[in-house]
């Protein structure tokens, strides 16, 4: 036998393999090691791939040819039509002067490329990095990028199209690219130059500068070539004379551009220090923009644009045909109201102050949304600013209903636990400092020093009592109240909106568009929708533009939003509103005065028409505001007199025809129930009131009529009607001035029939329903009076604001 081990019987396979003793046999890829690509895969995937992609890039270069100039040289018209169908306007007129580089002054030059793309001149034509970039922050959310050189640019503006697709931008990369080989740095940016939109109608730099500032091109400061390049970015918006409220983002981006062009050493620190922001001219529209036209047509632009429905620069290329929501007959009788309550009545030549009147108003049909007529100023081809849309004046007392609004929203109580209701009882007293505030002092004045006392809310409402609404505005909280407003429609971002008290007295400068779409939510019960400008939109004959759905939602409940509309039926019928009772129909409504008397407000709707008329003070030559002392022959211009008048004439006209239907509300439990104060209320320092077209006559017992006010309104809402309530209010106000008496005069209790008190008791045949007690001043009202309140002394940095 054999000394040699012997195999075992099932033993596993011998080292090594035959023919190759002491070599390990290689093992097969088991398991998920098998779904890991080797590095040889990986190299072979990479190089098919980078291969792959240099021919699509070679195709691409070869196939596509730079093509002709694009209809931006020769641009096409944009058409704009009534919702009916009739052409409102049509934009086609074209405002470029193409001129050389040498024309351009060097900081012009400079300034463009500090904001728009620093590295030309050593960059190549695409930056992919930078594209990457864009795509990526466009696609998470964080808005729409450019990401574009200023050849891409360029390419876009001259031989392509402004629309955001896949083939386009291929096109411009590759079109970017073989300019690049064939021009010059000097001829693209001159090209970019002469082609660039920047706002007010201009195309190219030569007009901008004329449009902007009266010079040449090559006559541009360092400053003004800044502001020209910030417009870049955004041109209409970035205009601070067309959106004076968009100053602080324009000069943002014009220091930008200027930062830039120091850290690019083509202007030294000293010299940046020096520059001023240099503030353009006064805006003429185009002749064929005339009237109202061109306030419309930059409306409905702004719509577009601000939604992100179609890009400035894509409708600036022109060639769309857009359906408005406009209906003719109703502008036709906005712009007849104007004229006839307040333009016909101007005399320039003998009262200077009359230059200064201006007007804006807009009227909305609360249950869709839609903007039915709008009045934009006298005439856009002598002011530029569409007073509709513009956010700087202040809307003063306007306001106070969403301060009421907010109140029934959050069950809010006073500060001695009582539900605020329209018949809650708060202290009217003149300077009366509020309390349960930590946020320091604060005692506003009621116009004219006048301290009313114990007052309900409803009175306080109807004689826009500041000292009673700045304590609402506490016991509310301001915060809230700052919610309830922007869920109504007021936008977020409105200057001066604060929750502070003072956010009761209306220093906020939402523009009447803003407004008339929170009065609409009202009106509509509380569901607010977005409003809209535009029905349709085509293009070489097919729809090509998607509108946003106009979606409701209930953005306070119908108990506040309804419960709202009662007190504001109040001003109407006896408080400083009586002149839109001219109307001839159930209305709802809320006067309103800025500081200084710098504009005058009407708010206010039908259950079918919401519309917010402004008469505002401007000087026609500077764009300041200005006071409206003196104008149209009156000591002061208030918004229950001509803002009012042109409301009523303008709503009576507009639902002519159409059937008068009442409001249908549902109040807040316990709305007619009165809660008085456990404490007893300051003692007034003088018992008055304001009249402003058939307001109260001076001495009333304010505290005898809210005592029979409530009591009737008692009665009348008990019935569970509002003509019940109508009834119990007059009676309850007749039963209080008997109780409270009257003294040096009295009040016509009641309001007026289908007319409206002015200028002695009487409009359009209008008639005193009730009885006057110890007689009237001048005919039952006082005509032109005091309307608005003055705030006193603010803690919050403002000046004392004048409200009503």
């Amino acid at each position: 036998m054999s000394d040699e081990p012997q195999p075992q019987h099932g033993a596993g396979p011998q080292e090594g393999a035959p023919g190759e003793p002491g070599k390990k046999q290689k093992r097969g890829r088991t398991g998920w090691r098998r779904l890991v690509p080797t590095w040889r895969m990986v190299l072979g995937t990479f190089l098919v791939a980078l291969l792959l992609l240099i021919g699509f890039f070679a195709l691409g270069y070869y196939l596509v040819k730079i093509p002709p100039a694009n209809a931006a040289a020769t641009k096409q018209s944009n058409v704009y039509l009534y919702a009916d169908g009739s052409q409102l306007a049509r934009d086609g007129e074209v405002n470029r002067e193409n001129v050389s580089l040498s024309k351009i002054s060097k900081d012009a030059q400079h300034a463009t490329l500090a904001a728009e793309d620093r590295d030309f001149y050593g960059e190549s034509a695409v930056d992919p990095q930078a594209m990457l970039r864009a795509a990526w922050n466009t696609a998470t959310g964080k808005g729409r990028q450019s990401g574009s050189t200023i050849t891409q640019q360029y390419v876009k503006n001259y031989y392509l199209g402004q629309e955001q697709t896949v083939t386009r931008k291929a096109k411009e990369f590759f079109i970017s690219i073989k300019l690049d080989r064939e021009k010059s740095k000097d001829d693209i940016l001159e090209g970019y130059l002469n082609t660039s939109y920047y706002g007010r109608n201009a195309y190219g730099i030569q007009a901008a500068a004329q449009a902007y500032y009266g010079v040449d091109a090559d006559e541009l400061t360092v400053g003004q070539g800044a502001y020209l390049a910030a417009l870049l970015n955004a041109p209409s918006e970035y205009d601070v004379i067309a959106h004076p409220e968009n100053k602080p983002a324009a000069l943002a981006r014009w220091n930008y551009v200027l930062d830039g062009m120091v850290a690019k050493k083509w202007l030294t620190p000293a010299e940046r220090t020096g520059v001023k922001f240099p503030a353009p001219k006064q805006a003429k529209g185009s002749a064929g923009m005339s009237g109202q036209r061109g306030y419309l047509v930059q409306a409905v632009k702004e719509y577009l644009t601000s939604n992100k429905i179609i890009d400035e620069d894509t409708l600036a290329a022109g060639g769309y045909r857009i359906t408005t929501t406009l209906q003719k007959p109703k502008q036709d009788a906005f712009v007849k109201a104007v004229d006839d309550q307040v333009m016909d009545k101007l005399d320039k030549k003998n009262r200077k102050t009359d230059t200064y009147v201006r007007a804006g108003g807009v009227a909305i049909d609360p249950s869709n949304g839609k903007v039915v007529a709008m009045y934009g100023g006298i005439d856009y081809t002598k002011q530029y600013v569409n007073n509709a849309t513009r956010r700087d004046y202040q809307v003063g007392s306007t306001f106070k209903p969403f301060v009421f609004t907010a109140a029934v929203e959050n069950h809010s109580t006073t500060g001695d636990g009582r539900m605020i209701n329209p018949n809650t009882v708060y202290d009217g007293t003149n300077k009366r400092p509020v309390r349960g505030w930590s946020g320091g002092a604060y005692a506003p004045e009621n116009e004219d020093g006048y301290s009313y006392g114990d007052i309900t809310v409803r009175t306080a409402t109807d004689r826009s009592v500041n000292s009673v609404y700045a304590q609402m505005a506490v016991d509310v909280g301001p915060d809230e109240v700052e919610k309830t407003a922007v869920s109504l429609g007021i936008p977020s971002n409105t200057p001066d909106l604060t929750a502070s008290p003072s956010i009761a007295l209306g220093p906020a400068t939402a523009s009447v568009l803003d407004m008339a779409e929170a009065y609409a939510t009202l009106a509509n019960h509380g569901r607010h929708g977005t409003y809209t400008l535009v029905q349709k939109i085509t293009k070489d004959g097919a729809e090509v533009v998607d509108l946003p759905s106009h979606d409701t939602h209930q953005a306070v409940s119908r108990e506040a939003a309804d419960t709202t509309t009662s007190v504001l039926r109040s001003v109407v019928q006896g408080g400083t509103g009586t002149a839109a009772q001219a109307a001839g129909r159930p209305a709802a409504g809320k006067t309103g005065t800025a500081e200084e008397d710098q504009a005058a407000w009407f708010a206010g709707y039908t259950p079918d028409l919401a519309t917010v008329v402004s008469v505002m003070g401007q000087d026609p030559d500077t764009g300041a505001h200005k006071p409206l002392y003196g104008a149209l022959g009156e000591n002061r211009i208030n918004g229950g007199a001509y803002p009012a008048r042109i409301w009523a004439q303008f709503t009576r006209t507009a639902l002519r025809g159409t059937p008068v239907s009442d409001f249908d509300l549902q109040l807040q439990p316990g709305a007619e129930q009165t809660q008085t104060p456990t404490t007893e209320p300051s003692t007034p320092d003088t018992i008055g009131g304001q009249d402003d077209d058939g307001g109260t006559s001076d001495g009333q017992d304010i505290q005898g009529q809210d005592q029979g006010q409530s009591q009737g309104q008692t009665e009348g809402q008990t019935e569970g009607q509002t003509e019940g309530q109508d009834q119990g209010q007059s009676q309850g106000q007749t039963e209080g001035q008997t109780d409270g008496g009257t003294t040096d005069g009295g009040t016509t209790d009641g309001g007026t029939s289908d007319g409206g008190t002015t200028d002695g008791g009487t409009t359009d045949g209008g008639t005193t329903d009730g009885t006057s007690t110890g007689g009237t001043t001048d005919g039952g009202t006082t005509d032109g009076g005091t309307n608005g309140t003055i705030a006193g002394t603010n803690p919050f940095g403002r000046a004392p604001h004048r409200r009503s």
